[in-house]
């Protein structure tokens, strides 16, 4: 009688401790989640909305375009720079103009391109403490703070997307762009995956989550893997140009009303 008294006590503390734990736990958790500022949670709502406003304006002019990215590390003597450069060359000539993040390696290789041939170049630059800089072969470029908003904009006037040879940065922008067609956020816009051999190990791994049944067989059919320029351009001309029955037309002039400015002005916003 005594043994499953202790027993019965035993248990109720141990259910006692459990829970106390729980208490404990819970209120840790509160308070390391903490409630934000109100004052600072506006502050930041007003400051994303004048970014995005910024962007906005900045590229309403751009037309149609194709964005480039890739990592911003590449000189200027590197295989990878002369093929962004060799690629966003034959693009521009398509009439696109080449997007970039505005940035020195690859983004500076496909504004350049653009420039060879005398197509439009234009830039979506990040600010940071380090590392990045607007590259010298813009048109037209804009300064963002925020990551989440200078994606949106790269993506926001593309019609297509080259994946070039890139870091962290470059997967996140891929996967973001891959993502959205995925779930028909955004239209089928065709996204090219340049360089085999780099990103093997990425479509490797696109394999064993085909496998694992986290994507479907439908879900590889989204990109195109290559190393030929010609097999790109081709691309883009099928699944961009004839797809959405893009046409050339005159540029749209300025409202002086609304202080826009055209892309012809060489000018930073």
């Amino acid at each position: 009688m005594f043994e499953k008294k202790e027993k019965m006590e035993a248990a109720q503390e141990t259910k006692t401790t459990i829970k106390d734990k729980a208490v404990a736990t819970k209120k840790e958790i509160q308070f390391f989640e903490g409630p934000q500022s109100r004052w600072k949670d506006f502050k930041y709502t007003v400051s994303v909305f004048f970014e995005f406003i910024k962007g906005f304006r900045a590229l309403h002019f751009v037309g149609p375009c194709v964005t480039v990215f890739g990592s911003a590390r590449f000189k200027e003597d590197h295989p990878f720079y002369e093929q962004a450069r060799k690629l966003s060359g034959e693009i521009a000539m398509l009439g696109f103009t080449i997007m970039t993040g505005g940035g020195p390696g690859i983004m500076e290789a496909a504004n350049r391109g653009a420039k060879d041939v005398g197509g439009k170049s234009v830039g979506c630059n990040i600010v940071l403490p380090h590392e990045q800089h607007h590259n010298a072969y813009l048109d037209k470029w804009v300064d963002i703070k925020y990551f989440f908003i200078r994606k949106m904009l790269l993506i926001k006037y593309s019609y297509a997307f080259i994946v070039m040879p890139g870091g962290f940065g470059t997967l996140d922008e891929f996967y973001e762009a891959l993502t959205l067609v995925q779930t028909k956020k955004i239209e089928m816009f065709p996204i090219i995956i340049f360089d085999k051999e780099f990103y093997k190990r990425i479509c490797e791994h696109t394999d064993k989550m085909l496998e694992a049944g986290t994507i479907s067989p439908e879900d590889k059919k989204l990109y195109l893997v290559t190393d030929s320029i010609a097999e790109a351009i081709g691309y883009i001309k099928e699944k961009s140009i004839v797809a959405f029955g893009l046409k050339y037309m005159k540029p749209k002039k300025p409202m002086r009303g609304f202080f826009e400015k055209g892309i012809d002005r060489l000018k930073t916003i």
